[in-house]
Formats: structure tokens, C-alpha cells, sequence
């Protein structure tokens, strides 16, 4: 076993292990810490505790300080800093003519690196664009280009819900959606709705998978034949998974009418569940394989470029 504390160096960023040494810090903390790309400051996010060794990428970096008032006006410093060089690579964009959007400008702690996120359709030669940057900023330069999710990660917004994007504000790292969520909790296969704010399909898609998949299991499919328990044959109409109640079509009389029943009232043959495509139009089923070939490209590329500590 081995004391760790999570350290983030973003809002919703990933959490990365460090070791507190005998250091006194809490959730909330910030503090001075060596990674990968260099002297970092971070916010102390999981408390001190003792993990299985096999949980930690070795070696395990210390602690160096518990972030100082200098260092906290240091950091503000730095961010001042990374405004103007946002606009700075803004202007040196435009100048080179490139085909690229910037998203974010990011200073080191130490000002050791500056790092610039953008977006792009294509590779890029930026190399004259570095030659260029570095010539004024006076320090090493990199230039990290990102995928939709990222971009999205950093600048937030507004979701569908009308809550901030989770990506923003929580969630710390992507994980993997497919359509065949959307379609497990009965949702229209129509990719603008069921796209985020990045063009990608809805992280929050998997949220209620789990829910859904257990209550699912439990009710007949959409036209599948079933017996009631007050003696009737019909045909599913529609079911409710949340309430797990299911409207028969059955026959009193010679007329047909819709009655509502508990699962637990019906007898029937479970079978897999159908696919819906809900009336799509050709164009909107050809944007719906788009969406699922660029998930599994992005699966393929790996996880988010934003962190790399």
C-alpha cells in the first residue's frame, strides 16, 4: 500500500496521483508538484489515503510544497499571461494564412513551455508559426492539436438540459457512447438530437444505461403478442420502462381497445429488443453511420490530448 493524494490541474480535468510526504493538505488545497511537463500547480481534490501499489504509475512523484501566497500570485500571473498570448498566436495565425482554429493558450507554472490547443480539419505545418512564437515568448513552444470533445471540454456551454456541459464541469474523463444506448432508452435516432454541443453523440447517453438495461430486460418488445392475467391475448402498443407499465391492444367484443397493465400482470416470450429508427429519413440515417464511424474513430485514437502530466 502506498499514501497518495489526487491532484487536478484543470476544472474537471483528470486526477492524478502524488505522494503528500508529511506534508498537512486537504481537498481544496493547492499545491507545487513536478510532472511531466515540469513545476505544476494543482488543486488537492482526493483527501490522503492508502492505495494498492498497483493503482499508481510508477514512480510516484512528490509533493514539493504546499502552494505559497507567492505562488498563488504567480499563477494569477500566468494566467494574465496566457490571455495575451492567446491573442498574440491569434495575430501570428492570420499572418501565416494556416488553417487552424485556436481554442486555449496555457503557461507552465515554471513558464517553461507554453502550450497552444487548436483544431484543425488536417495536419498542419505549424513550423514556421513555432519559429515565429518562440521568437517572442522567448521559451520552448508547443502546439497540441485536439479533437471536437476537447475543444469542447475547455470552453463549455449550455446543454440540451439546460445545465452546464458535463465534460466542463465533472466529468474528468470521455467515456465510451454508442447508439445502441440511445436506442436501449427509447430515445429518436435523430442525430441532432441526440448529438451534444461538440457534434458527438451525448455523453450523458451513459449516465442511465445501466438503469435502463435492468428495467428493459424486464418488459416485452413493441408488438410482441402477450397474455393478461385477466385472461386476454393483445398486442403491444407501448411501454413505459421507467414505470414498467405496458398498453395492450386487446379484443372486448369484437371491438379493440387499449388497456394499461403492471409487467407483472402480462405473460409473454422475452425476446431481443427491436431496432427503431423512429420514421429517419435516408439523410438523417446517413448522418446517424457518420456519428457511429466518428466514435469509433475517436475510440481508436485514444482519450483526451488535454492531459498530459
Amino acid at each position: 500500500m502506498v499514501k497518495v493524494i489526487g491532484v487536478r490541474f484543470r476544472t474537471a480535468g483528470k486526477i492524478y496521483f502524488f505522494n503528500p510526504l508529511e506534508f498537512e493538505v486537504k481537498r481544496g488545497d493547492h499545491v507545487i508538484v513536478e510532472t511531466a511537463r515540469g513545476i505544476e500547480y494543482g488543486t488537492v481534490v482526493g483527501e490522503p489515503r492508502e492505495v494498492e501499489d498497483n493503482q499508481v504509475v510508477q514512480p510516484l512523484k512528490p509533493v514539493l510544497r504546499v502552494a505559497n501566497k507567492r505562488d498563488m500570485e504567480q499563477e494569477a500571473a500566468n494566467k494574465q499571461k496566457e490571455k495575451e498570448a492567446f491573442k498574440i498566436c491569434l495575430e501570428k495565425i492570420k499572418k501565416h494564412n494556416l488553417e487552424m482554429k485556436l481554442i486555449d493558450a496555457e503557461y507552465t507554472f515554471d513558464n517553461n513551455k507554453v502550450l497552444f490547443y487548436f483544431t484543425a480539419d488536417g495536419r498542419i505545418d505549424f513550423r514556421e508559426l513555432v519559429k515565429d512564437l518562440a521568437a517572442v515568448f522567448k521559451t520552448r513552444i508547443e502546439l497540441r492539436q485536439i479533437g471536437v470533445r476537447d475543444e469542447t471540454k475547455i470552453l463549455g456551454g449550455i446543454g440540451i438540459c439546460g445545465r452546464p456541459l458535463c465534460c466542463h464541469t465533472h466529468l474528468s474523463e470521455f467515456i465510451p457512447v454508442s447508439i445502441k444506448m440511445a436506442k436501449e432508452q427509447n430515445l429518436s435516432l435523430n442525430p441532432t438530437k441526440i448529438s451534444g454541443v461538440c457534434g458527438r453523440l451525448m455523453c450523458c447517453l451513459k449516465h442511465e444505461e445501466d438503469t435502463y438495461e435492468y428495467l428493459n430486460k424486464k418488459l416485452p418488445n413493441v408488438g410482441d403478442h402477450v397474455t393478461t392475467e385477466d385472461g386476454f391475448k393483445g398486442e403491444v402498443h407501448s411501454v413505459n420502462v421507467l414505470r414498467q407499465l405496458v398498453k395492450v391492444v386487446i379484443e372486448v367484443k369484437d371491438e379493440k381497445e387499449i388497456k394499461e397493465y403492471k409487467v407483472e400482470q402480462l405473460k409473454f416470450k422475452r425476446r431481443h429488443r427491436k431496432d427503431k429508427n423512429d420514421g429517419m429519413s435516408n439523410d438523417e440515417l446517413k448522418e446517424l453511420k457518420e456519428l457511429e464511424k466518428l466514435e469509433k474513430q475517436e475510440k481508436q485514437e485514444g482519450k483526451s490530448k488535454l492531459d498530459d502530466n
